[in-house]
């Protein structure tokens, strides 16, 4: 491959060279042609087939090369063969060179530059899949955008060569037709200026507009098909209707207020959704508190030779309720109100695209936001249902400390409550199915965090599929595992199940609307949140794919504003710098791919790791376990993504989501002032790493003779 590669560049270079040293383009300027135009003409007409054969020969070599000709040649066109049969010629030998090009172009580059761009280029490659012809169409028929640059830029993209050949072929014919005919009064021509005049040009840019023209009203006229079964009210009560007030509904409705829309929040249940009730808040609120109770009971690393607390386990849940109870006025139906949203409290059920039925109230609506979240996924274990288990919407109604604990589940979710409850004095078994927990980590992230847990007690079973729950209706219970092809009991009196969550997608009429729903159970949406009803969206977990509060924020911007304003611009949401973490102690965050996930999908990477240990904050707060993980680019210090684990990961990372948000190199992060001593240092450290692997090995090689020439050495 790589010779054939060769041998190609060097017979393109060989033909550009020649036609370059040799001054051929001096024979296909518009005086050479003029002055020759009666000789070129005689020699046509005795020989017409020939002279055909020979001009398409030519301008399919020209064109193939990217040669600066073709305007020309196409003139010739017209004046040696006529209107039809120049622009017959001129139209199919324009295409041929353009695909041979672009063939080329393919061949040589597009590997290349997939490998050093791939991530970036994914939208645009998506977007092609879907309306590259349009796309090329449009770009055809505008002759300010050079022909040849669009034969490489395409030949970068996943559209098919015949799509690209036919399109093309289309595109190009108006503009061809053009020039053949001015060709055909040649004698009368002085410059090419001539021909491209202001009006001229402005006729193919609206050739080139033509398209997207075309592109909304096919929108349009499927919009109409979509939404034609169902009566359109002759007015709208509401601009905007928001199903769900968790994370997702409350930002949505909150940004249709701001921008003046009369917005509908309707909520069966409690304001804040999952996130401030049973999820975020509550799980960080008890965090905080096992986070001081191992600080006390390592209290010797800090020097204080005696350290104790007693656990009131039922005191720790209700400071828990407590901190959901100080932020739910945040998210009260009383302060959103305040802000010009109406707070409808109820059952939502669409019956229409327009129209949202509460409690008997019909709300007529341009559109619709669906923000119902996810639920806990409780699996169909055999016996299951016979016990009390919990859920992590659940747990929260303790105030006994269960004497045992077993979590089933080791993601991110079931290692922070399993290491809580730990700290807190219960006997924790964690029950994970995969060969490991928290299986999006790399390994060595997954190694940690099992040391950590086994150093703190927690029963670590990973690789153990449950099979069934076994119980004489008083405990203790037994969870039935299958390890290794044996089975194993494990006991418990109380079990978290902690498995994922699942979207809210059943009983409030998604079906009658014929709205999808995708493998993962969540709401079928394109790029710009947009369901199967066109003035539908939906956001947050019940959308995917992401299930994190900060994402569901993310997306409501952009079902909003495309549910507002679609008819005139929609924005394709961005995924491109999604980070997360798990608060586990130590924290684990990330954002971009990391080594496993690169591996896996073929992409070329270079590791760069700072340990804490190393790092003067880290020594002196007695958090020295982690490190600063960072990918990028061989060769270039853009980022392609960064682990932290450790001490404040989550606050850590932000850097790096910043750094690929606005594509800033380690380079950057490097150039920018931290203070002295802080954890984020560590992003610093990180990135003068990186500078020291990649140092200019030449250059410093010449300052250091420098240095010795000015100490006369």
């Amino acid at each position: 491959m790589r010779g054939g590669k060769a041998a190609l560049v060097v017979a393109l270079a060989a033909l550009v060279f020649a036609f370059f040293f040799f001054d051929l383009g001096s024979y296909l300027n518009l005086s050479y042609l003029k002055a020759q135009q009666s000789h070129i003409q005689a020699y046509a007409a005795a020989h017409p087939v020939q002279s055909a054969a020979i001009f398409f020969a030519g301008y399919v070599t020209i064109t193939a090369l990217s040669l600066p000709a073709a305007a020309v040649l196409t003139l010739l066109g017209g004046a040696i063969f006529g209107f039809a049969l120049g622009t017959v010629l001129c139209s199919f030998a324009a295409t041929a060179g353009a695909t041979i090009a672009f063939l080329v172009a393919r061949f040589l580059l597009r590997d290349m530059v997939l490998a050093r761009f791939g991530d970036s280029l994914g939208p645009l490659n998506r977007g092609i899949e879907k309306d590259g012809a349009f796309y090329l169409f449009a770009l055809r028929l505008v002759p300010i955008f050079p022909f040849f640059i669009v034969n490489l830029a395409m030949a970068l993209t996943p559209i098919r060569a015949f799509t690209f050949a036919w399109v093309s072929q289309v595109g190009m014919l108006a503009g061809t037709a053009v020039f053949v005919n001015a060709g055909t009064q040649l004698a009368r021509i002085e410059s090419l200026d001539g021909i491209l005049s202001p009006a001229l040009i402005g006729s193919f840019v609206l050739l080139g507009v033509f398209p997207w023209v075309a592109r909304r009203g096919l929108e349009v006229i499927r919009e109409r098909r979509a939404l034609g079964k169902w009566p359109r009210p002759r007015r709208f009560d509401w601009d905007l209707v928001v199903v769900g007030a968790g994370s997702a509904g409350l930002v949505s409705s909150l940004i249709g207020t701001t921008l003046r829309a009369r917005v509908a929040l309707v909520e069966r249940d409690r304001m804040g959704g999952d996130c401030l009730n049973t999820g975020c808040v509550p799980s960080k609120a008890l965090i905080r508190t096992t986070r001081l109770l191992s600080r006390i009971r390592n209290a010797r690393a800090y020097g204080i030779r005696e350290a104790s607390a007693e656990v009131d386990f039922a005191e720790v849940m209700d400071r828990v309720q407590r901190v959901v109870k100080t932020i739910e006025p945040h998210d009260s139906r009383e302060r959103y109100a305040s802000l010009g949203v109406e707070c409808i409290e109820g059952e939502a059920t669409l019956t229409s695209p327009y129209t949202v039925e509460v409690g008997g109230r019909t709300l007529r609506t341009r559109s619709i936001v669906v923000a119902t979240g996810a639920a806990p996924l409780v699996p169909p274990i055999p016996g299951l249902e016979r016990v009390a288990y919990r859920t992590s919407e659940t747990i929260w109604d303790l105030r006994t400390l269960p004497r045992t604990l077993l979590v089933l589940g080791g993601g991110a979710i079931g290692c922070e409550l399993a290491q809580c409850f730990a700290r807190l004095g219960s006997r924790v078994t964690q029950v994970e199915m995969l060969p490991r927990l928290l299986p999006r980590e790399d390994e060595e992230v997954s190694e940690l965090i099992a040391r950590r847990f086994g150093e703190e007690g927690i029963d670590v079973r990973a690789g153990h599929v449950a099979r069934r729950v076994e119980t004489d209706g008083e405990g203790p219970h037994r969870l039935i595992c299958e390890h290794e092809g044996r089975e194993i009991a494990l006991p418990f009196d109380e079990i978290l199940v902690a498995l994922g969550r699942r979207p809210r997608v059943e009983g409030f009429g998604l079906e009658a609307l014929g709205i999808g729903i995708a493998a993962d159970r969540a709401i079928e949406v394109n790029e710009y949140l947009q369901t199967a009803c066109p003035n539908v969206f939906a956001c947050g977990d019940v959308a995917g794919p992401f299930q994190f509060t900060h994402v569901a924020s993310h997306q409501a911007w952009y079902a909003t504003v495309n549910a507002l304003f679609r008819s005139v611009w929609r924005f394709p949401v961005d995924y491109s710098a999604i980070p997360w973490a798990t608060f586990t102690d130590p924290e684990v965050a990330r954002v971009g791919i990391n080594a496993l996930e690169a591996r896996e999908r073929g992409i070329d990477f270079e590791t760069t790791r700072y340990p804490l240990s190393e790092l003067d904050r880290a020594i002196a707060d007695e958090a020295p376990e982690g490190w600063v993980e960072v990918l990028t680019a061989p060769g270039k210090d853009r980022v392609l993504g960064a682990t932290v684990v450790g001490e404040s990961a989550a606050e850590v990372i932000t850097e790096f989501v910043s750094a690929m948000r606005h594509r800033r190199g380690l380079n950057k992060i490097l150039g920018t002032i931290h203070i002295y001593p802080t954890l984020s240092e560590a992003n610093r450290f990180a990135a003068g790493a990186w500078r020291r692997a990649h140092a200019p090995e030449r250059l410093l090689r010449f300052a250091e003779r420098y240095h010795a020439w000015r100490r006369g050495r």
